[in-house]
């Protein structure tokens, strides 16, 4: 089973090649196992173990080969097989449209690396849409597996007591050092352009789209020329996505195109574009664009200092206002704004964050809060969207937990969530053991354990 789509651009050209160069090298593969009707070559798994060779490798972890290793992946490609059935049996599938999704996704991820479709082509040897064609079944057979494979992950609970036994299973003199942490809010406001710089960036652009739709110059060649978006250096191109992908203003003026017609000057969050549309596949476009950006130094940074200051003195002499409410309603940060602002830890998901884990811009705000509750002051700070340029926030402190020896009450979600992820690990793994016997397995080489037994 190939794993092309889901790796590096870099890994995927290798692999590619040591595909090619292992089928160049065997004139007659080797079967090393079937499940039901699935056959398992031995290039497929030497293949898979020597690109996870090379990307341990390129992150600085060198693994040596080993035969245990070659039987992990063995072992890894039998178990996907089995999940493949599992899905056959269970009738369970995945829509067409959202392995074409997913799938365009993972390719135009693909582009960005390798700098522009092109590129990617020639790195391949191929076009994007026989790229496609070819890895499509793969591809589902992927999502399949671990749609199966979360499905079961999710069916599995635990209970408190169930928690608490693992919590007391473990050495007194074992038990982690948890370091502080926080709970934080925040409201974020962007400050607006100065009305001269919009009014000269629109200029901009409308004077670009006068030269594509009266002069005849190419859209492409002007975003090269033109565009402050990461597309210009590919002429402006954004290779088939979701209308829901884009944001709203973009999405609205490009699917109101015919393919080839440009579109009048559109504003969004981002800047001035100019759209031409390249094709439209049901809720998916395909459209080049050049974008002017407002200098982010004509910024009128004191407007959101000025609307944050009075949002923070409203909340501190209003005990009826809430924070939460304030945020749902005026901040303008798209991943806080619905939770009521709440800054969630990017690695785990979970509201408490170590202190040494926040960026280093709220760091520094929170390091001086003192006080449960306190809010503050405006500071700015680049969002994770580079595109946003500046913008300026207010903190509030909801929680504070002291550097601490883990106990059960204190630290419970974290503990159940370790608990948890053991728990599941174990009863999948029985899963596994339990579905094999269910469908037809023959191993053609004989594995570490049957040597053993012998």
């Amino acid at each position: 089973m190939k794993n092309i789509l889901f790796l590096p651009l870099l890994f995927i050209a290798t692999l590619f090649s040591v595909n090619s160069f292992a089928q160049n090298l065997q004139p007659a593969d080797q079967i090393v196992a079937l499940v039901n009707n699935h056959v398992i070559l031995k290039s497929d798994i030497d293949a898979d173990v020597a690109n996870y060779m090379r990307q341990a490798q390129s992150y600085g972890q060198p693994i040596s080969f080993s035969t245990d290793l070659w039987y992990q992946f063995l072992d890894a490609s039998i178990e996907n097989y089995i999940l493949i059935e599992k899905a056959r049996v269970d009738s369970i599938v995945v829509p067409e449209d959202r392995v074409n999704r997913q799938m365009d996704q993972r390719v135009n991820q693909l582009v960005q690396q390798a700098g522009s479709e092109r590129a990617l082509e020639q790195a391949f040897g191929k076009s994007i849409i026989q790229l496609k064609d070819e890895f499509r079944d793969d591809f589902r057979e992927q999502m399949l597996t671990e749609q199966v494979r979360q499905t079961k992950f999710q069916s599995i609970k635990i209970t408190r007591p169930e928690v608490l036994e693992f919590f007391e299973a473990i050495p007194k003199d074992s038990l982690p050092t948890i370091p502080e942490q926080v709970s934080i809010s925040q409201i974020v406001i962007l400050p607006p352009a100065k009305q001269d710089a919009r009014e000269s960036a629109r200029a901009l652009a409308e004077a670009l789209r006068d030269s594509a739709v009266n002069h005849g110059k190419s859209i492409e060649e002007l975003a090269m020329r033109h565009s402050d978006g990461p597309s210009g250096p590919r002429g402006g191109l954004l290779p088939m996505m979701a209308l829901s992908d884009l944001v709203s203003e973009y999405s609205a003026a490009a699917s109101a195109l015919q393919p080839g017609q440009i579109s009048n000057v559109v504003e969004t969050e981002f800047g001035f574009h100019v759209i031409q549309l390249i094709q439209r596949v049901g809720d998916q476009i395909e459209t080049r664009h050049i974008l002017i950006s407002v200098d982010a130094s004509e910024l009128d940074d004191q407007y959101a200092i000025d609307r944050l200051n009075g949002i923070k003195d409203s909340l501190e002499t209003n005990a009826n206002l809430s924070f939460s409410a304030f945020a749902q309603r005026v901040s303008e940060d798209p991943s806080t704004k619905s939770s009521g602002g709440k800054i969630i830890d990017p690695q785990t998901g979970e509201r408490l964050i170590p202190l040494n884990r926040l960026d280093p811009s709220l760091y520094r705000v929170v390091l001086v809060m003192d006080e449960v509750g306190k809010i503050s002051d405006p500071r700015p700070f680049n969002p994770n969207n580079a595109n946003a340029g500046k913008a300026y926030r207010i903190v509030r402190l909801d929680r504070q937990i002291p550097e601490h020896v883990a106990n059960f009450e204190q630290d419970y979600d974290r503990i159940k969530a370790i608990a948890l992820q053991q728990k599941q690990y174990r009863e999948y793994g029985e899963w596994i053991e339990e579905l094999k016997s269910e469908f037809y397995i023959e191993y053609r080489i004989p594995m570490p354990n049957m040597q053993e037994a012998n």
